[in-house]
């Protein structure tokens, strides 16, 4: 796949707080929206849109050792950002690609919309509603290379080995799930039930097309959920993709892009 030469911005939607924004291609706007993996985990997905599309991927605060006050703690403060983004840029009929916690905030977003900038909705392996039998577990301690640490462990050691062992790995490798700053920020924007018990019923106000596309053995978010999002916003679709985890892009990439393509070509107006 294509990968297109980073461009962006950064703002400041308010004091202390800086944003920033990938910002690649040209044509109809497309807001993509990260989950618990960082921006690296929809790289796949920014590209794949930027070859037709206007795209916009946004790091939310506390990730990529972006600051994050801490009155910044909640779901809502990342919508109304990232609605104001919108406003502010004069984007409309935008399409909104969230992918885990990326897909609460972009379905919350499509609920408060008074401005009609959105046109069209993505989740996938998305979590937020309260899904009765099922719990959404966050990692406990990140599965990559620490900030600042070569090797992978405090110490500057290989973990469980000596410092006669291996060579440690190089400070560019590339961290395998989110950092403990990103771990601590998503536990504050999603709080401690990591749900709204009030978001299902929310969602019923939205009157933009909608896609729930999921990995059929997505075991952090199983697709209960995505059934739900199906379920509760008024002609959503769900698609359910063969042999793919909680990363349908990543796992099936082509079977994930087909369904999605499908979906924005339907809704293009």
């Amino acid at each position: 796949m294509t990968t297109h030469q980073t461009t962006g911005f950064t703002i400041e939607p308010y004091p202390g707080l800086p944003l920033t924004v990938r910002d690649v291609g040209a044509g109809r706007p497309v807001l993509v929206l990260h989950g618990g993996g960082g921006p690296a985990s929809v790289a796949a997905i920014v590209d794949h849109f930027a070859a037709t599309s206007r795209v916009l991927a946004p790091t939310h605060p506390g990730w990529e050792d972006t600051p994050r006050p801490e009155w910044f703690s909640d779901v809502g403060d990342l919508v109304e950002t990232y609605l104001d983004l919108l406003d502010d840029r004069d984007l409309r009929d935008v399409l909104v690609v969230g992918a885990s916690f990326g897909g609460w905030v972009a379905a919350e977003m499509t609920v408060r919309d008074r401005a009609r900038r959105i046109g069209g909705l993505v989740v996938m392996g998305a979590f937020g509603p309260h899904i009765e039998g099922h719990e959404v577990r966050f990692p406990t301690a990140p599965p990559g290379p620490p900030s600042g640490s070569p090797s992978g462990s405090p110490s500057g050691s290989p973990s469980g080995q000596g410092s006669g062992a291996s060579a440690p790995a190089p400070a560019s490798a590339p961290r395998r799930g989110p950092s403990p700053a990103a771990l601590q920020a998503m536990a504050a924007y999603a709080g401690p039930t990591r749900s709204d018990p009030k978001l299902l019923h929310r969602l019923a106000r939205v009157s933009v097309p909608a896609l729930a596309v999921w990995g059929e053995q997505d075991t952090a978010v199983p697709p209960d959920f995505g059934r739900a999002y199906a379920a509760a916003i008024p002609g959503a679709r769900f698609e359910l993709i063969p042999g793919a985890g909680h990363i349908p892009t990543r796992e099936a990439p082509e079977a994930t892009f087909a369904a999605i393509d499908a979906f924005a070509a339907a809704i293009l107006r």
